[in-house]
């Protein structure tokens, strides 16, 4: 798959994906005869993670450790759990943490329709 299609399928920009290769986060991707990127499946899959952990926050370092360690093997297996039981906590936490914004803006969005209410009362109408 072209790196257009792979950047349409998925919502990311070319410059995205060359990022991403260039940095670690995806494995090298194979390339043609022509020298373009061709991606398999399993570069897909790889997209599609990486792009679904960036999406709730994960940060790139973390992925990038993660990949590597990926391609060292098997024997890192217990590593790359710890990794993403890590990353799970903090994610509980800030999604608590999201929470009681997101009450605490619906709180103020109730006091503001219950201005409005009140000052809809004080209108006069005809």
């Amino acid at each position: 798959m072209l790196i257009a299609e792979v950047s349409e399928k998925f919502d990311l920009s070319q410059d995205t994906l060359r990022y991403y290769e260039r940095i670690g986060l995806i494995p090298r991707v194979n390339r043609n005869k022509s020298g373009i990127r061709d991606y398999s499946e399993e570069d897909c899959r790889w997209v599609d993670f990486i792009k679904c952990m960036r999406g709730v926050g994960l940060p790139v370092e973390m992925l990038i450790e993660y990949v590597g360690l990926f391609l060292k093997g098997d024997e890192t297996m217990d590593a790359r759990k710890e990794l993403l039981i890590e990353q799970r906590m903090k994610l509980i936490t800030k999604m608590e943490q999201m929470k009681k914004v997101l009450e605490r803006m619906d709180d103020k969005i109730e006091r503001y329709e219950q201005t409005i209410v009140e000052k809809e009362k004080t209108l006069n109408r005809p």
